[in-house]
């Protein structure tokens, strides 16, 4: 049986022994296999949020209201993006599974299905928010100032038309990562931030384009990156994951439903997750423009220490997928701890420190007085519940979905994202009156509970019996 690492093996023929495994080997993440892929994983992340807070930062000089209409869409904005993560998710388990087994074949059809599946969701995406763009602000956010729609209803457009895009792009990094190869996507984002910073650039300052200069930018971008990973993913046949033949469009229900199985469980986990956010958001709707801007600032920098432990949960999928498809359990437990130890080391030292220079952070973006005030508040609430709680909630069932239990994940998401987040917070924003602020501890308590669920289905090993290929 080969002992090299999984990315290192190469489907010579179809018919190579790697497709048909007799026993299982060992999968081995040793330290320095470990370090390789969570760096860029990690490095991925951030550069992914700085599109984000360089869009903010650089469209702040037209006005508070480009800022806050940008918000407003970018929250419905990570919904999309959270339910391609979603499918792409499923995909990345499946591959990593048989890549554990050594069965590259099947690696490779399941890469492409997921192309397929993605480019359908994400094409009848971008028509429906075509064509109700207006409808969906108005129904989700409810009487917002027309300075803040007409914003938002710009950048909207633009970034509709990019949804195809970013599903191909999403959909071809998972399978880069499933590889091992976290290197490619990172350098695939360091482009694409090196160009939106230039686009926005352009198109804000030169071209005076507003709040559609910074829907140009990134929609030129995402263009970019889904062109650059797919054509790397089809130009080379030695890659143990390719899409080679993909031309020749066949959609395979067996293979979709092993994707989907994973794929819809989490994507309605995210989705309820981000469904209840948007309605959150309109607690800062009710309390004016000042509220709304700082949770978009608060939001963006949270972003920033949430990135690292994304890209700490990409990894655990992946080694666990590898290690459930391999058989080896044992190793399951033993990378799981471990990443778990690590993702908590991180996340202190990155909140300790957004904590400590919090206005100086804040004060990079042109907030006024108010807004100024309420984003401290929600800083100092985040910054302590989620060092406590965050990687138990978001980083450990990866692990859980790795082994096909991605049902449990959804229902406890939905249960507490809904009981608590959403009622504690509408109850302690008006009927406690403790306005804006709520939503914060809400989410705190969130994290709490979330935690101790996926902690207790860990410990109760009942994830094993779960079976995905």
């Amino acid at each position: 049986m080969d002992k090299r690492p999984i990315a290192d093996v190469k489907p010579a023929i179809p018919s190579s022994p790697l497709d048909t495994p007799l026993t299982f080997t060992p999968v081995d993440w040793n330290n320095k296999r470990l370090f390789t892929l969570f760096w860029p994983l990690i490095v991925e992340q951030l550069l992914v949020v700085m599109i984000g807070i360089v869009d903010m930062v650089m469209v702040s000089s037209v006005g508070q209201y480009a800022m806050s209409g940008i918000s407003l869409v970018e929250t419905i904005n990570f919904l999309i993006i959270t339910s391609f993560n979603a499918i792409a998710t499923g995909g990345s388990v499946v591959a990593s599974q048989y890549l554990g087994r050594r069965n590259g074949k099947n690696a490779c059809r399941s890469a492409r299905q997921l192309v397929y599946i993605s480019l359908i969701i994400s094409l009848a995406l971008m028509f429906i928010t075509l064509f109700a763009k207006r409808i969906i602000l108005r129904s989700i956010f409810g009487n917002i100032s027309d300075d803040v729609m007409q914003a938002a209803d710009i950048y909207f457009l633009f970034i509709a038309l990019s949804y195809p895009f970013l599903a191909l792009y999403t959909a071809a990094a998972a399978m880069f990562r499933s590889m091992g190869n976290s290197k490619v996507p990172m350098r695939t984002v360091i482009l694409l931030n090196i160009f939106n910073i230039g686009g926005n650039a352009l198109f804000i300052y030169a071209l005076k384009l507003g709040v559609a200069g910074a829907g140009i930018s990134t929609l030129i971008g995402r263009i970019i990156a889904a062109i650059l990973l797919i054509y790397l993913l089809m130009k080379d046949k030695t890659r143990i994951i390719n899409l080679c033949g993909i031309s020749r469009v066949k959609l395979e229900g067996d293979m979709i439903k092993r994707i989907l199985n994973i794929g819809i469980p989490s994507g309605l986990e995210t989705s309820m997750f981000q469904i209840g956010k948007i309605l959150i958001t309109r607690i800062f709707t009710a309390f004016g423009t000042a509220a709304i801007a700082a949770n978009a600032v608060g939001a963006t920098i949270n972003s920033i220490a949430f990135m690292p432990g994304s890209g700490f949960g990409m990894g655990l999928l992946i080694v666990a997928g590898q290690c459930i498809g391999a058989g080896d359990y044992s190793a399951v437990k033993k990378y799981t701890k471990k990443i778990m130890i690590l993702s908590y080391l991180t996340y202190l030292f990155i909140n300790i420190n957004i904590f400590i220079f919090k206005h100086q952070i804040i004060s990079i973006f042109n907030l006024d007085a108010e807004a100024y005030d309420y984003c401290v508040s929600f800083l100092r609430v985040h910054c302590i519940t989620s060092t406590l709680f965050w990687c138990s909630s978001f980083v450990l069932p990866n692990t859980l979905k790795a082994a096909g239990d991605a049902r449990y994940v959804m229902i406890v998401a939905a249960c507490t994202m809904w009981l608590i987040r959403v009622c504690l917070a509408f109850v302690m924003a008006f009927t406690f009156g403790l306005g804006p602020i709520a939503v914060y501890l809400a989410m705190g308590a969130d994290f709490l509970f979330r935690g101790i669920f996926f902690t207790k289905r860990w410990l109760s090993n009942k994830w094993i019996e779960k079976k995905v290929i």
